[in-house]
């Protein structure tokens, strides 16, 4: 049998990795385990990777790369900011709703505790992401949007902390709901604090007034 390109069998075993990760949890995840899911030797694992750190970090990268390539026409596009932080969310939690390893990842033990190499990893995706959301907010600003008090990166932060809670609650459940669809929910919650208020005409009555002939 031919043997497979190097970042072909590396991709194999970077997926195999997750799809483990999401079945039984990233701590109990083995290169055994790995090899046997692949359909190769151990042995095999190590000529790609030297540690089983190193399958994990390669793995955060390759997700890291994939999400931004995902989310780049949309922070990089043209049109209402409103619109593309909408069609951001759900991009994003539907790219995460295909991937049940990621969670069990990045909430593992091993990476807040065990490696700080992977956290380091994490950590450098996730400020590269919520430098862009902050961009796309201060766009929305400008484009009169989003309000002109908004305070971008604060903002960007909270969304990016609502995101973690969301995945973090559907790991806990074991995926029992559609995270794909949660984007709609979460812009819903998102709407009313961000855009900015239509003015009035002077002679509209306001919510508390009303008119009699």
């Amino acid at each position: 049998m031919a043997r497979k390109p190097t970042e072909e069998r590396r991709e194999e075993i970077v997926q195999a990795l997750l799809a483990l990760a999401a079945e039984r949890g990233a701590s109990n995840v083995s290169t055994q385990a790995i090899a046997d899911r692949v359909g190769i030797a151990q042995p095999t694992i190590f000529r790609h990777f030297p540690t089983r750190d190193a399958i994990f970090r390669a793995a955060l990268d390759s997700i890291g790369r994939k999400l931004l390539d995902v989310l780049t026409p949309i922070l990089s596009g043209r049109g209402p900011a409103d619109t593309r932080l909408r069609k951001l969310l759900t991009r994003q939690l539907r790219f995460i709703s295909r991937r049940k390893g990621l969670p069990r990842l990045i909430f593992s033990e091993r990476l807040h505790l065990e490696d700080p190499e992977l956290k380091v990893v994490v950590r450098s995706i996730m400020d590269r992401y919520t430098s862009r959301l902050e961009t796309l907010l201060q766009e929305g600003t400008g484009q009169g949007c989003f309000r002109q008090d908004l305070e971008a990166a604060e903002t960007a932060r909270l969304i990016v902390a609502m995101i973690q809670g969301l995945v973090m609650r559907w790991s806990l459940s074991d995926f029992e709901f559609p995270l794909d669809q949660q984007g709609e929910v979460l812009w819903r919650l998102l709407e009313p604090a961000l855009l900015a208020q239509p003015t009035r005409s002077p002679s509209a009555p306001g919510p508390h007034q009303h008119s009699f002939g």
